[in-house]
């Protein structure tokens, strides 16, 4: 079943030439949901303008919601994307976002985190690879400032931050570098994947002005306008 949820996103830029509609994304990751496949379902959703995946999906089955809806497709590599038949079918989607670089999507400002540590044999968790890719989205962010451009980014990682959203084993548990970057950053919306909704409370959380969210299997996210004061 495809959740859903509404954001109001600060920056009314966005919104210009939408005549007051909201930013419509489709977030998918490590489940494929079975209602998707079926045009009723998704002639019920109606119009998405990005399909947003969070890693752990074959490109095929990206490149399918994207013909199906007629919208852009853009994801970050979750631990099971790499080797045999997934770089066999990556033909079938564009290539992912490249992780620690600021991407554009729809208007949206989009920070992408793929699994830190992903090798052609392995994906072993690697902090400092995080960190690495954290600095990276700071770094950038700090010029843009600079450069007067203030505007809200959405964060689209893999894995969760520490201690929202995550599980308590090992290999599930979020990592430090995103909780570093949620605390200062305070991003709108951030979506990731990886951790099993039946292993967590709650697959939205909030974290000051932040709303984090488990995208595993499907959500439908409007980003909606501020409302007008005055």
């Amino acid at each position: 079943m495809t959740r859903s949820l509404t954001v109001v996103w600060p920056d009314v830029t966005a919104f210009e030439g939408r005549d007051g509609a909201p930013i419509r994304l489709l977030a998918v990751s490590d489940d494929v949901d079975p209602a998707l496949e079926y045009a009723i379902n998704r002639e019920r959703i109606g119009r998405v303008d990005a399909i947003v995946g969070a890693g752990d999906l074959e490109p095929s089955y990206l490149g399918f919601l994207g013909d199906a809806f007629g919208a852009r497709v853009a994801y970050v590599r979750g631990n099971h994307d790499r080797g045999g038949h997934w770089a066999e079918t990556m033909g079938a989607a564009p290539h992912p976002l490249e992780s620690g670089k600021l991407a554009e999507v729809d208007g949206i400002t989009v920070a992408p985190f793929e699994w830190p540590g992903l090798g052609e044999d392995a994906a072993t968790r690697n902090e400092p690879r995080a960190w690495l890719d954290v600095l990276r989205v700071s770094r950038s962010l700090f010029f843009r400032r600079l450069r007067g451009r203030r505007s809200p980014v959405l964060v689209l990682s893999h894995a969760p931050p520490r201690g929202v959203g995550d599980s308590s084993d090992p290999y599930h548990i979020g990592f430090a570098a995103y909780r570093w970057l949620l605390e200062r950053l305070q991003p709108p919306l951030w979506l990731h994947g990886h951790t099993t909704p039946a292993t967590v409370t709650h697959w939205r959380d909030r974290f000051g002005d932040s709303v984090v969210v488990n995208v595993t299997g499907s959500v439908l996210v409007e980003l909606v306008p501020p409302p007008i004061v005055g």
